[in-house]
C-alpha cells in the first residue's frame, strides 16, 4: 500500500548537554529548577512488568521478551495499594496498567476484577496482539460485568501497516488489528494510541488516521484527542531545555496540568522484596526518583530533573492518562 509523502525528517537533533538535569535543585545555568506538588492523585498506575512479546524501536520502556528488570506485580500487591487508597481517602478515580504487555501478567484479569469492582474506572495500555487474545474469555466476563468502566488504549504507532510495523517489527499490524477489531466488535470502550514520529501535522495525521478507522471499520474519533492520542518521541539523548519555575509563565502552562501532579505509579524491580512508587509511567528505572514504598510517602513534590519531564509533560502536553 502507498502513502502520501511526509514532510522530511530534519536534520539530527543536537545530543543533550551533559550539564544538564544533575542538579534536582538547579538547572545548569544555575537556576531554581521547576517542582510539580501532587494536587490530588486522580491516576493510580500499576507497571505490571516489563516483559513485552515484541521488541519495539525507540520504547521508552525498553520493553522486550528479555528485559525483565520489572518484575510481574501481583494481584496481592496491587490490592494492597487499593486499600492503601481506601484507608487514606485518597479521590482516585482511575486505575491505569502499563508495562511491558500488561497481558502477559497471568494476574491481569483478577487485578481488574479488583480495581472495578471497587468502582474505580480502569485503563489497559495495550498491543493488542497475542497475550489479550489469550484472555479474551475473562475480558468478556469483565465488559459484561463493568461496561465502559473497563476501557482499553491499543498502541498503533501509525495509520499505515509499513510505518507501524517500522516502530513494531514485521508482521505485528495484522494481528494488532484483529485484536482492536475483536475489542470494538465486542462493545469494549477503547482507544488509540499513536505516536509522531514522521514529523506529520497534526491534521494530517489525524485524518490519515480517521480514513484507516473507516476503511476497517473502527469506530474511533480521530478528531478527539482522548480518543486518538498521539504521544510525542522521546529520546533522554537528545537536547532538551530544562524547566524552571520561570518557565510556567512564559510557557502559558500551569504545573498543576503536568501528569505528576495527578499520577503516581507503582513498580516492582526485580528481586525487590515489594513494590515501590515513583512519580509518573515515565520513570520507572531511575532509582533517584523513587518515592518510597507506599502512597503516603508519595505525596511529596516532584523535581523536573529528567528530559523526559521537559519532552514529554512540560514542552509536550502530554499525559498517560485517559482524561
Amino acid at each position: 500500500m502507498s502513502t502520501k509523502p511526509l514532510t522530511p525528517a530534519p536534520l539530527p537533533a543536537p545530543r543533550l548537554d551533559p550539564a544538564k538535569f544533575r542538579d534536582p535543585d538547579v538547572t545548569a545555568k544555575g537556576e531554581r529548577r521547576a517542582v510539580v506538588a501532587l494536587t490530588r492523585l486522580r491516576t493510580l498506575w500499576f507497571n505490571t512488568g516489563s516483559l513485552c512479546n515484541i521488541t519495539c524501536h525507540n520504547c521508552y520502556m525498553d520493553s522486550s521478551p528479555r528485559n525483565d528488570r520489572l518484575a510481574y506485580m501481583t494481584a496481592a500487591e496491587v490490592r494492597g495499594f487499593l486499600d492503601q487508597a481506601a484507608a487514606g481517602a485518597m479521590a482516585v478515580e482511575e486505575i491505569g496498567f502499563t508495562g511491558g504487555e500488561p497481558f502477559m501478567n497471568p494476574d491481569l484479569p483478577e487485578m481488574l476484577g479488583d480495581c472495578l469492582g471497587r468502582g474505580y474506572r480502569v485503563l489497559v495500555l495495550t498491543n493488542a496482539m497475542k497475550p489479550l487474545h489469550q484472555k479474551r474469555s475473562r475480558l468478556l466476563d469483565l465488559r459484561r460485568a463493568y461496561g465502559p468502566a473497563l476501557a482499553l488504549r491499543v498502541s498503533m504507532d501509525h495509520y499505515t501497516e509499513a510505518r507501524h510495523e517500522e516502530v513494531r517489527g514485521d508482521g505485528t499490524w495484522r494481528p494488532m488489528m484483529d485484536g482492536l477489531k475483536w475489542l470494538v466488535e465486542n462493545g469494549f470502550n477503547t482507544s488509540i494510541a499513536g505516536r509522531t514520529l514522521w514529523h506529520e501535522a497534526d491534521g494530517d495525521a489525524r485524518a490519515g488516521y480517521a480514513a484507516a478507522f473507516a476503511r476497517h471499520g473502527i469506530p474511533v474519533d480521530a478528531a478527539d484527542p482522548a480518543a486518538l492520542v498521539l504521544f510525542p518521541e522521546m529520546d533522554a539523548e537528545v537536547d532538551v531545555p530544562e524547566i524552571t519555575i520561570h518557565c510556567w509563565d512564559i510557557l502559558g502552562v500551569a504545573p498543576e496540568t503536568i501528569m505528576c501532579a495527578s499520577s503516581r505509579m507503582v513498580v516492582k524491580r526485580k528481586g525487590a522484596d515489594s513494590p515501590v512508587v515513583v512519580p509518573c509511567t515515565l520513570l520507572p528505572y531511575q532509582p533517584e526518583f523513587e518515592m518510597g514504598p507506599d502512597l503516603a510517602a508519595a505525596s511529596r513534590a516532584v523535581k523536573l530533573n529528567h528530559p523526559h519531564c521537559a519532552k514529554f509533560c512540560v514542552l509536550g502536553g502530554a499525559s498517560c492518562s485517559a482524561g
